[in-house]
């Protein structure tokens, strides 16, 4: 790591000897709230072994679910009115409060996990009512008509989005929620066709979404937020062997499959002076991997889409989690678990989505962006989020928002 990297990271969050202490201490930082059914190591701390969710014989073990046989919310039931009001009482009068964007940049071509056909995002912008500027057409812009509308003449923008055709999909296929900052739904993942809850895909899904899970059943969130800064952690102690090359604009990150442990947790939790995590939180995790995206540069993307792997958690440290029953866990990288051997190299695809949305009806934030939220050390805040509120989808991706005292 360059040596000004770490200084100016000092220098930006002023550690004081409270804070060297946080750093240096801090195992037993959080008690558990909760339990969850979950393999388990001969200490009693969850494991790591795959759990079959494709095998009936097995659904006992996790459905129905703790909220009840009907439940379509999952861990979104801890989210009460008693719990929004506490998470707005972190907000104290006659203190500056900021409001952060937690959401990605929507550009065209915005880079995703590979699938046929393809998630995309080209947007296009349609003209009505005045002659379009020269190469407006080549661009990818459509005009729609040159005369204004009414007496008035009324003239109109608007987006539209370029559909795609594959060889195996011959219908035109266009838009996602499953791209940029979104948070997964308890629909998007299971296992054969089993889903959250023991309901079965053949009985649920139907041509424009699934009739049960869908983002209809989430609604808006207000809710208490975590921070876990792990980069600035290792920032902080100048462990540059769990760093990666900068990225191409030379801000440090997590190296490729860098697995985020239980104890890179805790301390996280002591850096931020976080004694808790409390049902019906938000806890995010910081990588920097977003720091790929900042230059558009084929060389970075390639690397945020995780051609040597991604930065995260695997299953000891979700079953960890899942026993504070947190709302949502999420991350700065696309798949918030780790990927790349040699840590995951047990034939399992995406383990941690199946853990928490399967098991615990735990939703999953991805491409979340935290920067600013660590450099105001803003480590407990207000989170908010409203997805997307479409009938049968299996996501929403409108950015969230994170409110809370900058402490510069």
């Amino acid at each position: 790591m360059h040596p000004d990297l770490l200084r100016n990271y000092l220098v930006r969050h002023r550690l004081g000897r409270r804070d060297v202490f946080k750093l240096a201490g801090a195992a037993g930082a959080v008690g558990l709230v909760g339990t969850a059914n979950a393999t388990a190591r001969a200490d009693g701390g969850p494991d790591d072994t795959p759990f079959d969710y494709a095998d009936p014989a097995n659904l006992a073990d996790w459905a129905p679910s703790r909220y009840g046989a009907d439940d379509q919310r999952g861990a979104f039931n801890e989210v009460t009115p008693v719990k929004t009001a506490a998470a707005l009482g972190l907000l104290r009068r006659h203190r500056e409060v900021t409001t952060y964007n937690l959401g990605e940049l929507m550009w065209n071509g915005f880079p995703a996990f590979r699938t046929d056909p393809r998630r995309t995002y080209e947007q296009r912008l349609t003209i009505w009512g005045y002659p379009p500027p020269p190469g407006f057409a080549e661009q990818g812009g459509i005009l729609v008509a040159l005369e204004p509308l009414g007496a008035n003449r009324v003239s109109v923008h608007e987006e539209r989005f370029e559909a795609e055709v594959s060889p195996r999909h011959p219908e035109p296929l266009a838009a996602t929620y499953q791209i940029g900052s979104q948070l997964d739904n308890l629909n998007h993942i299971g296992a054969a066709d089993l889903f959250y809850n023991g309901l079965r895909g053949p009985d649920i899904a139907r041509g424009h979404g699934t009739v049960r899970l869908g983002a209809e059943h989430m609604g808006p969130l207000v809710t208490r937020g975590v921070l876990l800064d792990v980069l600035g952690v290792k920032l902080a102690r100048d462990r540059v062997e769990d760093l990666a090359e900068p990225a191409g604009n030379g801000r440090p990150l997590l190296r490729e499959n860098y697995r985020i442990t239980v104890e890179d947790i805790r301390d996280a939790l002591a850096f931020g002076g976080v004694d808790r995590i409390e049902p019906g939180d938000v806890v995010l995790f910081r990588t920097g991997w977003n720091q790929l995206l900042a230059r558009r540069d084929a060389a970075d993307i390639a690397r945020w889409e995780g051609a040597r792997g991604l930065p995260g958690i695997y299953l000891r440290e979700a079953r960890w989690l899942a026993r504070f029953r947190p709302a949502i866990v999420g991350s700065d990288t696309w798949a918030l678990e780790v990927l790349g051997n040699p840590v995951n190299d047990d034939g399992t695809a995406f383990p941690v989505h199946q853990e928490l949305l399967m098991r615990h009806g735990i939703r999953i934030g991805e491409s979340y962006v935290v920067d600013r939220l660590a450099a105001d050390r803003v480590h407990e805040f207000v989170f908010i989020v409203t997805p997307q509120y479409a009938e049968g989808a299996t996501a929403g991706n409108t950015p969230p928002a994170a409110l809370g005292h900058p402490r510069r």
